[in-house]
């Protein structure tokens, strides 16, 4: 009789098996359903949606949130998942791409209520007058080191969530066995 344990962790997890001709199948069906420009509009619209948001409640509170950011990574990504049906690579980069201006015009959108309020000025008089040397200018003195890491969560997170997640029923496919796509 041996006194030695075997180490459940020692072993390698094993991977269910997958049928490639139905993942090929799996995988020409989703490609086939995927809308790029559909993705991209859903992507303009949730940052411009997170970019007022973010304004609207670092306005309210009176408080510079950065954690705004993430939530526009989340809801940009979120959109492109739900309106691209993405599998390839670029629906990861419009996620990241809307993430990161959806950020920047949430900043904007913000310095341009902050200054509509001291000036008392209507925010869409304040809005009129930019320009893109003041844009940047603008930018440049609201800037924060910290700015950089919640934005480059937002980008990760815009990326990460952009891609169709597969179903049960669409993992079960690719199964040996598994009925065809």
């Amino acid at each position: 009789m041996s006194d030695e344990i075997e180490d459940p962790a020692s072993e390698e997890p094993v991977e269910p098996p997958v049928d490639p001709v139905q993942l090929r199948f799996l995988l020409q069906r989703i490609r086939d359903q995927q809308n790029l420009a559909l993705g991209s509009i859903a992507a303009a619209v949730a940052a411009l949606v997170g970019a007022a948001l973010w304004a609207g409640i670092t306005l309210g509170t009176g408080s510079r949130i950065g954690f705004m950011a993430i939530g526009i990574g989340l809801l940009v990504g979120f959109a492109v998942r739900v309106f691209g049906k993405g599998i390839d690579r670029v629906f990861g980069i419009v996620g990241a791409v809307f993430s990161l201006l959806g950020c920047a015009a949430g900043n904007l959108l913000t310095i341009c209520g902050l200054l509509a309020a001291q000036q008392n000025l209507p925010l869409q008089d304040v809005l009129g007058h930019l320009d893109a040397e003041l844009v940047g200018r603008l930018m440049l003195a609201a800037f924060s080191p910290m700015d950089l890491v919640f934005y480059g969560i937002a980008v990760y997170e815009g990326y990460r969530l952009s891609f169709h997640r597969l179903s049960p029923e669409e993992l079960a496919v690719i199964q040996p066995g598994g009925e065809q796509a």
